[in-house]
């Protein structure tokens, strides 16, 4: 199936599993009534005329990891807020949906959307052609990570940093090198205490099973044909380390075989992660 118009590949491939999961399981991990229609008319005609498609054994594992980080990534985010924060930072956007599904949940919270300007504004006139207004709590921030931080990002678009931010950087750091992985999490020791950050990253294959090296080796080979190159890779020590260094404590950090219990466990559609190649983390600011 080929979706077209999107100037980011890797955000309609994102947002096509988040859609495709409303569409083939019933038991939901991750709700969102906007995902299909975030695709824009007519890539969401084509999935839901063909909607199997998407489930083949490595979309369906792919679409297992996206709806558990972003369901992981969420229920953070949901515990900071009630801890006080009203700021949230989404690093590498995309297609991301939750400031249109919190806009009259949670008005106070404002969102920080943190993107390339190609795919803003291709996000923007899709929400003019759907007929959705743009959450008066929604704040697009243009954002080339291999230029700024996602700091600098979020003090361009007005966030005050003496108060909490939580961060989710998904499906981001991998497509960056290692050297600008690591300014970035440099520059969070800038966010003030109590500030939370989500994030995933590629283990090193070193660490992977031989089996799930050859999977991890053909994924990546996959990307950079389509022009996005994974070019980074960590272990959870040095992640850790990295998170340390700039004050943050790391709260977990979880591979498929733990999403997979929390998010997966018994489910009669046998849906879940398979390989071992991303850790999915969140870590607060002490």
């Amino acid at each position: 199936m080929k979706f077209t118009g999107c100037p980011s590949p890797s955000a309609m491939r994102v947002a096509t599993s988040r859609a495709a999961h409303q569409i083939l399981e019933d038991d939901l991990v991750f709700k969102d009534p906007f995902a299909i229609a975030s695709l824009g008319s007519a890539n969401a005609a084509s999935l839901m005329r063909e909607p199997m498609v998407q489930n083949d054994v490595p979309s369906r594992s792919m679409r297992a990891g996206i709806v558990a980080r972003s369901r992981f990534a969420e229920d953070h985010l949901l515990k900071a807020i009630a801890n006080g924060t009203v700021q949230y930072g989404v690093v590498g956007a995309g297609l991301d949906t939750w400031a249109l599904r919190s806009a009259s949940t949670l008005p106070a919270v404002t969102t920080f959307e943190l993107d390339q300007p190609s795919m803003q504004k291709w996000k923007t006139d899709l929400y003019t052609d759907n007929g959705w207004a743009q959450p008066a709590s929604l704040r697009y921030v243009a954002t080339d990570l291999r230029e700024m931080t996602s700091v600098d990002g979020l003090l361009a678009g007005g966030a005050d940093l003496a108060k909490p931010v939580s961060l989710s950087v998904l499906g981001v750091l991998v497509y960056l090198c290692n050297d600008v992985v690591e300014r970035e999490i440099a520059a969070l020791q800038q966010l003030a205490p109590g500030s939370t950050v989500t994030l995933d990253y590629r283990l090193d294959e070193a660490q992977l099973h031989p089996v799930e090296r050859v999977m991890m080796q053909f994924t990546a080979s996959m990307m950079a044909a389509g022009g996005e190159p994974w070019q980074s890779s960590c272990t959870p020590e040095r992640m850790r380390e990295l998170l340390s260094f700039a004050g943050f404590e790391v709260d977990e950090d979880l591979g498929p075989a733990e999403l997979n219990a929390r998010y997966f466990a018994g489910r009669r559609d046998g849906l879940q992660i398979a390989g071992g190649g991303f850790r999915y983390l969140s870590a607060v600011k002490r």
